[in-house]
């Protein structure tokens, strides 16, 4: 694994560069220079809004009680294409604007799905509560300030 990330690094700088001086000599410097801030800014504002909308299912499934590993799968290809879309380059930039794409990303999810086994629990441990959506511990005074509305979690009790 090593050995792969390795020729990975060094691999795409100079596929990069590669490419950056043949697109350079077809249609100059500048245009290929625009080109990498515009498909940064085009991929910014996709990330934005694709994100957005994968929270909103993400929220949507946590307050009905279901797991969304899925959507969680796509936040993460999400921020990877965002980090490949601001970097510099055209073959990161591809990349990225394929990881855009939710057929991509369904079918990467599927790949990794297969071949990784993921088991769900929780142990609260002593002292955890439940409140607003977020666990906290027994911190003495500095614990909720409501206590009515602060619930017990355990393993049947998460919805």
């Amino acid at each position: 694994m090593g050995r792969i990330l390795f020729f990975t690094f060094l691999a795409v700088p100079i596929l990069e560069i590669g490419i950056f001086i043949v697109l350079g000599g077809a249609i100059g410097l500048w245009p290929t220079l625009a080109g990498v801030v515009v498909t940064a800014l085009i991929g910014s504002y996709l990330i934005k809004v694709q994100g957005l909308s994968l929270l909103g299912e993400i929220q949507g499934m946590m307050r009905a009680g279901e797991l969304p590993a899925r959507q969680i799968a796509h936040g993460v290809m999400l921020a990877v294409a965002g980090a490949l879309l601001l970097t510099p380059g055209y073959l990161t930039d591809s990349c990225g604007f394929l990881l855009l794409m939710p057929a991509v990303r369904d079918r990467v999810y599927e790949m990794i799905r297969r071949r990784v086994s993921v088991r769900a629990g929780f142990s609260p441990g002593p002292g955890a509560e439940f409140k607003g959506g977020f666990a906290t511990g027994n911190y003495g005074d500095r614990g909720p300030e409501d206590e009515e509305e602060t619930i017990e979690l355990d393993r049947n009790n998460w919805r």
